[in-house]
């Protein structure tokens, strides 16, 4: 690190301040998330969906698991190359052109007369999910003040459940009262065409991200655009700060993999995004997501009264969130992330041991079993989706956020593919019981994981973020820390 970058990393940036410029960086938040609303909806609304979509195009139990993992696979590949396309297109005009693939997957979905079209629909909301997952939080991250970071950036996981609590809601009450109508699920299908249209018309007047235009050169742009979103001192503060630190990067020629490949510390936190992103997929919460009525069914509910049940998940998983987002700025992102992997092998093995002690047609078995799942999607929601979103978007230096976000996202996306499309067979090879003792051990490794190699990021600039990772001081200082205690 040069001189300069050292002298704007280290020069105090003045406080946050209240004005005109806080309620615009708002509602850029807002709108950016809407990427995350359809996310969590088009992921969610599987759930009641498949059942009667089943019924009236008659897929086999396969030709299911082919539909729900047909959008994850197209999410994989989303994550990995439209997270690159943005670095050169710029991360507005990417988020408008997903905006696009949410409405004609949606459309394609809808108007479906066969399983082929079907998967078509899916893969391309697959494009644009694997594109949101991966541009939106990025957009998000370069926009706040490093004082709010992991709230603002953390809205996106709050949108996500938001979207699938949404779907859960559509899918109950469409089923409720159309369940005996062919071709209800299209109507519940139908339903992201909304805030598609609404993410699309409202990406039109919203800013660039300052961040990725000063990765350009388009500094005046930058400035321009931090001044409606900061105070004019703290607007001029960040740009000589982001500066420095771009120039010094393009000294050092390091851009994108190959400064990954010749750095040991880019390849550590490279690694370390990838586990992050994994073993969140691991946890078996998008199992729930997507199967929830049917593992509401195995528990014991009837089909109507699963489609009700499975509200309660989608109500704690937004209270979850928000409970994350306020403890976001109070909270190490370390402890967090390891008391969540622990909350969540503790309910697995209850739901395991629940299921294996409670007889099946006891009257008390599903309500327990419920009871157990909640928890565990509430400790997902609060200690583990947000703060892992969150460490995504900051944990990587400029140069290589897009790319490094793009392949720890795409290693997500084929994990949650992967678990997704085999999970119906594993419930039934295994059992319910030995399906969640299985993510009870998994969990349990996950804690050892995360507690030896997870760095902390709450309280630096992501200018701050990127020079210890570059140099190894954001290991180190763990290292000692645990030395003095």
């Amino acid at each position: 690190m040069s001189g300069t970058a050292e002298k704007a990393s280290k020069v105090p940036l003045p406080p946050l301040t209240d004005g005109p410029h806080s309620k615009r960086l708002g509602l850029v938040a807002l709108v950016a998330t809407l990427g995350g609303l359809l996310f969590g909806y088009d992921t969610g609304v599987i759930n009641g969906a498949l059942e009667p979509m089943s019924e009236e195009l008659g897929l086999t139990i396969d030709n299911e698991g082919l539909v729900t993992s047909s959008l994850l696979v197209g999410a994989a590949i989303g994550a990995a190359t439209i997270g690159r396309l943005s670095d050169g297109w710029g991360r507005r005009r990417t988020i408008i052109l997903l905006s696009i693939l949410f409405f004609v997957g949606a459309m394609l979905c809808v108007i479906a007369p066969g399983l082929g079209v079907l998967l078509v629909g899916r893969v391309l909301l697959g494009l644009a999910v694997g594109g949101a997952s991966t541009v939106v939080p990025v957009f998000l991250a370069e926009l706040a003040p490093y004082e709010i970071r992991g709230s603002l950036s953390g809205r996106n996981e709050l949108m996500i459940v938001v979207g699938q609590l949404a779907a859960f809601v559509m899918n109950a009450i469409l089923g409720s009262i159309l369940g005996h109508v062919d071709g209800v699920w299209r109507i519940m299908l139908a339903m992201a065409a909304i805030p598609a249209v609404a993410l699309f018309v409202g990406m039109l007047r919203m800013p660039e991200s300052p961040r990725w235009l000063m990765s350009k050169g388009r500094y005046d742009e930058a400035l321009a655009v931090l001044k409606t979103i900061r105070s004019e001192d703290r607007a001029e503060a960040e740009l000589a700060e982001v500066r420095a630190l771009v120039n010094q990067e393009q000294k050092a020629h390091e851009t994108g993999i190959s400064s990954v490949l010749k750095n040991k510390w880019l390849l550590r936190i490279l690694l370390i995004g990838i586990a992050l992103a994994v073993f969140q997929q691991l946890t078996g919460i998008n199992s729930i997501m997507y199967y929830g009525t049917i593992v509401l069914g195995e528990a014991g509910f009837g089909r109507q009264g699963a489609l009700i049940a499975n509200i309660a998940p989608g109500i704690i998983g937004v209270v979850g969130a928000f409970i994350a987002l306020w403890m976001m700025e109070k909270i190490n992102r370390r402890t967090t992330v390891i008391t969540g992997y622990t909350l969540t092998a503790v309910c697995h093995l209850l739901i395991g041991i629940s299921s294996l002690a409670i007889p099946e047609g006891a009257a008390i078995r599903p309500y327990v079993l419920l009871i157990l799942i909640v928890a565990f999607v509430g400790s997902m929601q609060t200690f583990l989706n947000v703060a892992t979103w969150v460490l995504l978007s900051e944990i990587f230096p400029l140069h290589m956020r897009a790319v490094g976000m793009g392949i720890s996202v795409f290693c997500m996306w084929i994990t949650n593919a992967a678990l997704s499309r085999f999970f119906l067979n594993i419930v039934d090879a295994f059992s319910l019981t030995g399906t969640f003792f299985g993510f009870a051990a998994v969990n349990a490794i996950a804690v050892l994981v995360m507690f030896k190699f997870l760095p902390e990021t709450r309280g630096r600039t992501l200018e701050k973020v990127e020079e210890d990772v570059t140099t190894g001081a954001i290991f180190q200082v763990r290292k000692k820390a645990e030395s003095t205690n």
